[in-house]
C-alpha cells in the first residue's frame, strides 16, 4: 500500500504512533522551529503545528511546517476554521500539499476575544465536520467544495480531526466523535488525559459503536511542570479535568517537574497496557518541547519504527 504519510503509515502498520505540538512564534524567525525540530525528529512521527492558537498571531501553521520538512521532522498542519472562508482554506491547503505537507487536522479554533485581538472578525464559514467532509472530497472524489471538478493534482491528505472525552454532556462527545469519523477523519487526537476512569468510559463507548476499527485515536497526554499549572488546567481551562489528587501529588513533590515526567510517563503506559482500542499518545508538552525525547524513551516508545511509504 502506497501511504499519505509517515503518520498514516506508522499506524496502519499496527505501530503505537507518538506524535507531539509545536506552536510557532510570534514573530517572523524560524530558528527556533529549526532548533526544536532537530531535538524531536527522531523520537516522534510527527509534530502538530498549531495555527495561531488560543486566537493569538504566530507564523503560519503552514510555513512552520515547510520549516520542519527542512529538518526531517513531518508536520501536521493544523487548519482552524475560525479565520477564513471556504476559498481562503482550499488555496491555503492546495499550498500546503504543494509545499510537501501530508497530515492535516480540522479544528474549529479557539474564539477570538480568548485571543490577543478580541475585536477581530471571526469566520466559521464551516465548521470542523465539514472541513473534515469537504477535505475528503477534494482528494477522494477530486472537487472543490463547490463541486467543480479538480483536474489533476487534487491535494491527498491524511486527514485528522480532535476529540474531547472531559466535556459535557459525555455522551455527545462520542456521538460527535463519530460524526467527524463519518465525515472522514482517519486519526483523532484528543484533548489531555489526566481523568483515567472518564477516559476509560468514554473508549468504552468508542469501541462498542466500533470507531476505534474506524479510525486511528490518539490519546493526549500533557506533562505538567507545578502544581500551579495542574491548577491553573482544573479551574480555568473549559472541557479539562485534573483530579485534586494530582495537584497534590505535584504540590507536595520535591522536584514537581521531575514529578511531572514520571506522571506523564506512567499515564502514557497505563493507556498503551490497558486502555484498548488506543492506537497512539499525543504529547503536548507546553513550551517544554525539549522533555519530549525523555518521556518517549523512559515511555519504552524509542526507537520510533522505520517505515516506507511506497
Amino acid at each position: 500500500m502506497k501511504y499519505l504519510s509517515k503518520l498514516q503509515a506508522v499506524l496502519e502498520g499496527g505501530h503505537f504512533a507518538v506524535t507531539t505540538e509545536i506552536g510557532p512564534p510570534k514573530h517572523a524567525g524560524a530558528h527556533g522551529l529549526k532548533y526544536t525540530a532537530q531535538i524531536l525528529k527522531d523520537f516522534v512521527d510527527a509534530a502538530n503545528i498549531t495555527d495561531n492558537q488560543t486566537a493569538i498571531v504566530r507564523l503560519s501553521s503552514i510555513a512552520a511546517g515547510v520549516h520542519l520538512l527542512a529538518n526531517a521532522l513531518e508536520p501536521v498542519a493544523q487548519m482552524t476554521c475560525r479565520d477564513r472562508n471556504r476559498i481562503a482554506i482550499q488555496s491555503d491547503l492546495l499550498g500546503a500539499y504543494s509545499l510537501g505537507i501530508r497530515n492535516l487536522l480540522c479544528i474549529s479554533g479557539d474564539h477570538q476575544q480568548f485571543g490577543n485581538h478580541p475585536t477581530a472578525k471571526n469566520v466559521y464559514d464551516l465548521d470542523s465536520i465539514q472541513l473534515v467532509n469537504l477535505m475528503s472530497r477534494m482528494r477522494d472524489e477530486k472537487k472543490f467544495f463547490c463541486g467543480e471538478e479538480i483536474k489533476e493534482y487534487e491535494p491527498r491528505f491524511f486527514i485528522g480531526a480532535v476529540a474531547n472525552p472531559f466535556a459535557d454532556p459525555f455522551e455527545y462527545r462520542v456521538d460527535r466523535l463519530e460524526k467527524k469519523i463519518k465525515a472522514g477523519a482517519q486519526f483523532i487526537q484528543t484533548q489531555g488525559v489526566f481523568d483515567m476512569e472518564r477516559f476509560e468510559r468514554f473508549m468504552e463507548l468508542v469501541r462498542a459503536r466500533g470507531l476505534d476499527q474506524r479510525a486511528h485515536i490518539l490519546a493526549g497526554v500533557i506533562p505538567l511542570k507545578s502544581w500551579r499549572a495542574a491548577k491553573f488546567m482544573q479551574t480555568q481551562v473549559a472541557g479539562m479535568i485534573v483530579p485534586d489528587a494530582l495537584v497534590d501529588r505535584l504540590k507536595n513533590a520535591a522536584d514537581p517537574p521531575s514529578e511531572g515526567v514520571a506522571v506523564c510517563i506512567e499515564q502514557i503506559k497505563y493507556i498503551r497496557e490497558n486502555i484498548k482500542g488506543v492506537h497512539g499518545v499525543h504529547i503536548m508538552a507546553i513550551a517544554w518541547e525539549d522533555i519530549v525525547p525523555e518521556i518517549v524513551k523512559q515511555a519504552g516508545l524509542y526507537p520510533r519504527p522505520e517505515v516506507v511509504l511506497d
